[in-house]
């Protein structure tokens, strides 16, 4: 994971002094937490301001793409920031993390790893994901569909209520997706097992039911430094890549390969 970024810090460093500067990291709303400690500790660490800017993947690849200035791109799938290096933009592309799709349940809703499918079919059931080609997680979503005999019947039911260019926006402070269940949008909702357990937190009677191994569906998180980003964002990319931030990211409940064992 780390060989070519290392690399790649090494040419960006020698050629170019490390400046301290404010760094922009564009990151997967999924990762708002865990990259909020992230950049919190880089910063007590290594001096460098690190200012963040969370959202659905594909909307923020669109921004890159459309001239924002960011330096790292912290996406939910591989695909966007490999859109972006096969652009020219920037690269190479490193996986830093990986997350699974969980079942979010409101409250009373009975359903159970082995009834969620059938749960997920039934008319009565609003099934809510996010925005498929916009967020990552929606794209998920659908993948899971795929694996079922009923794609197209679950596809056309899905609710795509968050992660779209206009999806409507929680209110300050509310996670989005204990926000969609706790004001009645949906009765279920397919989500990051991260996220859901970040809902929990806020909105305890949430019910997170794992979704069936035969319907699993796995998310891979890749990394990618911009062209013209300072030599000081490679600093941060392989901060992100180390035991340090693995550690934050592991402890947000994601799959990480970099985190120290236990003494």
């Amino acid at each position: 994971m780390y060989r070519n970024l290392v690399l790649a810090l090494g040419l960006g460093l020698s050629m170019t002094a490390a400046h301290a500067q404010d760094l922009s990291l564009y990151a997967a709303g999924s990762l708002k937490a865990a990259m909020s400690d992230i950049a919190r500790d880089y910063t007590q660490a290594h001096g460098s301001g690190v200012a963040t800017t969370f959202g659905p993947s594909g909307l923020l690849r669109e921004r890159i793409e459309g001239g924002e200035a960011a330096h790292v791109f912290a996406s939910a799938n591989m695909r966007h920031p490999r859109t972006l290096a096969e652009a020219g933009k920037g690269g190479p592309v490193a996986l830093f993390a990986r997350n699974g799709l969980c079942a979010l349940a409101r409250p009373g809703l009975e359903v159970t790893t082995d009834s969620l499918l059938d749960t997920m079919l039934d008319e009565d059931t609003r099934l809510g994901t996010s925005t498929p080609k916009a967020d990552p997680s929606g794209d998920y979503a659908f993948a899971l569909f795929d694996k079922t005999d009923h794609a197209e019947a679950l596809k056309a039911k899905a609710l795509q209520l968050t992660g779209g260019p206009d999806s409507a926006t929680p209110p300050e402070g509310r996670n989005a997706y204990a926000w969609v269940l706790d004001s009645d949008q949906a009765d279920l909702f397919l989500t990051y097992c991260t996220n859901a357990v970040l809902a929990r937190n806020e909105v305890p009677d949430l019910q997170i039911v794992q979704v069936p191994p035969a319907l699993a569906v796995g998310a891979d998180y890749g990394l990618i430094v911009l062209d013209d980003a300072p030599a000081e964002a490679w600093r941060l990319a392989l901060y992100i890549l180390s035991p340090a931030g693995q550690s934050v990211l592991a402890d947000y409940g994601f799959d990480v390969g970099a985190r120290p064992r236990e003494d």
